[in-house]
């Protein structure tokens, strides 16, 4: 099994940032690419940012230019700098990422969440 643990989080002011952090454990095998989403109260889950293994990047277009993905590949870590938060921005925020079994297809595991909140 893998475990994700995220990290950071936490209440801010408009315009200001935050550093979202997490770290997969166990039977990670390969670990192809990382991510985070976010889920609004009342909305569907959406994807803010992707990594791969190789360090390419994709991210949701109302994040562009504001948000970093990056990740450390010997800590199977994935990180998420936000800044110039907005008030649209609050949600829970969930590490994803897909994994390379040995054996058999990709799958894929989901972090526990962490609450960003941004006040007006």
């Amino acid at each position: 099994q893998v475990q994700l643990v995220e990290s950071g989080g936490g209440l801010v002011q408009a315009g200001g940032s935050l550093s979202l952090s997490c770290a997969a454990s166990g039977s990670i095998f390969i670990i192809n690419a990382m991510g985070w989403y976010r889920q609004a109260p009342g909305k569907q889950r959406e994807l803010v940012a992707t990594i791969t293994s190789g360090g390419s990047t994709n991210y949701a277009e109302s994040v562009k230019g504001r948000f970093t993905i990056s990740r450390d590949n010997a800590k199977n870590t994935v990180y998420l700098q936000m800044n110039s938060l907005k008030p649209e921005d609050t949600a829970v925020y969930y590490c994803n990422i897909r994994r390379i079994p040995p054996l058999g297809l990709a799958d894929y595991y989901w972090g526990q969440g962490t609450q960003v909140t941004v006040s007006s």
